[in-house]
């Protein structure tokens, strides 16, 4: 790496620790203009991730005068869609696009101009750059409401507010698993939430839906939620989990409000996934591009209702490659203007076709999450979230970039 390089990123990050966000733009391209870099400027999607919007620093939201394009059909929202960088040109000069990332969750696009074609050394930097840049979005914009400005093209309701706020990242990439989320509506979900974290060789899973679209229907999926972390951190298993969740609710509520769930723990050694259902859904398990099987086993009552159902954990031993799919009923139960439904079948295949396609795993969930409000004349009348898991097997070498299908082949059959 030349040493204008090395000295440009090493300054760069010594200044992060005290950029704001709002700063972000100026310093970014302070610093890189002594590598050779012009007129970088950085890009963050929107919460439903149609748009790109430039940061400038400038008003209430840090984007006043900047550009606004859409994923769908630019280069840009390309680079967004693949992860990978690509390039254009632009009045004689050579413009270059790269992901901006959080670990694996995609926050946006950096645009870079060079004069002339860079060689192997100057492509890696500008990689790097971005790497920098992205952990620098990551560092400020937790406290920077300017952030959350931009990343909104609609107002957003109280209940949204508060979900979006204990959301995990909608992505996250390990070299033993891959697990994506995608929660519509964006700006007004209620009832549904999802959460996910790693704790030594197990992945923590859970899927949730309240009664009700209301305010109330957020308290109890964020009750449920939070309760279910401060188990699993104390090293409750996921019965001791459930019951103690449903005691919560019940002393809150009073049987008047209730949740389903999916409450799982992935084994990342040996694959063996351990899960119980509580009045929802059941999972869903694909194996070489199939669909294997729906892991219909007895289910418990929904959480909150003391009804007295047993809480058996099931269990299912998952192949190098499995993909595990939870879901809310927002997603297959979304209807059209004739009352048809989106779907078990269509939901599924959906998946699997576009996983054929080598999309990434988030750009997967998001063409999704695009064709369930088409199927809906664009407003959903109950919340969809949807949680992907893929576990690539004990020993991988190297983290696999989100959404790697596969090989074809195998017998498979659906039940």
């Amino acid at each position: 790496m030349p040493d204008s390089h090395h000295r440009m990123l090493t300054a760069l990050l010594r200044a992060s620790h005290l950029t704001t966000f709002e700063q972000l733009p100026a310093v970014v391209a302070e610093y890189a203009s002594r590598a050779g870099f012009e007129a970088v400027r950085i890009y963050v999607c929107d919460l439903r991730e149609d748009m790109l919007r430039e940061v400038t620093g400038e008003g209430l939201d840090a984007g006043r005068g900047g550009r606004e394009l859409r994923i769908d059909g630019t280069l840009a929202g390309r680079t967004f869609q693949t992860l990978q960088a690509s390039f254009g040109a632009t009045e004689g000069r050579r413009l270059h696009w790269l992901p901006l990332l959080d670990g694996t969750e995609r926050l946006g696009v950096l645009s870079v101009t060079t004069r002339e074609e860079p060689d192997g050394e100057t492509r890696e930097t500008m990689g790097d750059l971005a790497s920098l840049v992205g952990m620098m979005l990551v560092s400020t914009r937790s406290h920077s409401d300017s952030y959350a400005r931009l990343t909104r093209l609609e107002p957003m309701s109280v209940s949204a507010e508060m979900q979006w706020s204990l959301m995990p990242p909608r992505t996250f990439t390990s070299p033993r698993v891959t697990i994506a989320a995608a929660m519509e509506p964006a700006y007004a979900t209620a009832g549904d939430a999802f959460d996910y974290a790693l704790a030594a060789d197990i992945a923590h899973l859970a899927v949730f839906d309240a009664m009700g679209h209301d305010t109330a229907a957020g308290l109890t999926a964020n009750l449920a939620m939070a309760t279910c972390r401060n188990q699993r951190r104390q090293g409750a298993s996921i019965t001791q989990a459930r019951d103690i969740i449903e005691t919560m609710l019940i002393e809150q509520f009073t049987h008047d409000r209730y949740a389903t769930a999916v409450l799982a723990d992935l084994d990342l050694n040996t694959g063996l996934l351990s899960w119980i259902t509580c009045g929802h859904p059941p999972p869903i398990l694909i194996r070489a591009g199939r669909w294997i099987t729906t892991l219909e086993r007895r289910p418990s009552h929904p959480l909150g209702t003391e009804l007295g159902l047993p809480a058996l954990i099931h269990r299912e031993h998952l192949e190098p490659g499995d993909r595990l799919l939870l879901y809310t009923d927002g997603i297959t139960e979304a209807r059209d203007r004739t009352g048809r439904e989106f779907g078990l079948d269509h939901f599924v295949e959906f998946i699997i076709r576009h996983q054929a396609d080598g999309f990434p795993v988030p750009e997967t969930l998001r063409r999704l999450v695009r064709a369930v409000l088409h199927h809906h004349d664009g407003r959903l009348g109950d919340d969809a979230t949807v949680l992907l898991c893929e576990w690539h097997g004990h020993q991988h070498p190297t983290p696999a970039e989100p959404g790697a299908a596969p090989a074809e082949g195998g017998p498979g059959n659906r039940t």
